[in-house]
């Protein structure tokens, strides 16, 4: 089940900036994509906003903040149809959270909410640098999983 939702407003004004961008330039070819650390940031603010996820700031790799049931959250965030990237690190959360923003739209989408495990499995047991996961696969584990293994959307109207 994927949620679709409109991006909260505060982020709205930063894409509708871009998209203003965008436009004036467009004879120019030139894009203003917004980097991964802007990304993954905004994707940290949607968790917060839409899952009530408490954000732990960077001193916490591969845990990006704790849901309000207190498990561990790994949010991941891609304004592109390319899948998510993933660190080898030592910690991993219980819950992934996965966005999919459309930034000419202002909206996003929840492409999966629920346990790190499934999708930390579909990865070679050992690697360096980083690792894709890609979005069919994460759509399909997400259309698995039963409402009990996601977390609860608390405000989606922003």
């Amino acid at each position: 089940m994927n949620h679709k939702f409109q991006l909260p407003s505060y982020v709205r004004d930063l894409v509708q900036a871009r998209n203003r961008l965008k436009d004036h330039f467009s004879d120019c070819d030139l894009h203003f994509t917004f980097d991964g650390n802007l990304v993954g940031d905004l994707g940290e603010a949607v968790a917060a906003e839409l899952f009530g996820v408490k954000l732990t700031g960077r001193s916490n790799e591969g845990i990006d903040g704790y849901a309000p049931n207190n498990r561990s959250v790994q949010v991941k965030a891609s304004g592109t149809r390319r899948g998510p990237a993933f660190r080898a690190v030592e910690t991993r959360a219980d819950h992934l959270l996965v966005f999919q923003f459309d930034y000419d739209a202002c909206t996003g989408e929840v492409i999966y909410n629920g346990p790190e495990e499934p999708v930390i499995a579909l990865l070679p047991m050992e690697w360096t640098g980083q690792r894709c996961v890609s979005l069919t696969k994460l759509v399909a584990l997400n259309a698995r999983l039963s409402d009990e293994d996601r977390l609860p959307i608390l405000n989606g109207k922003k």
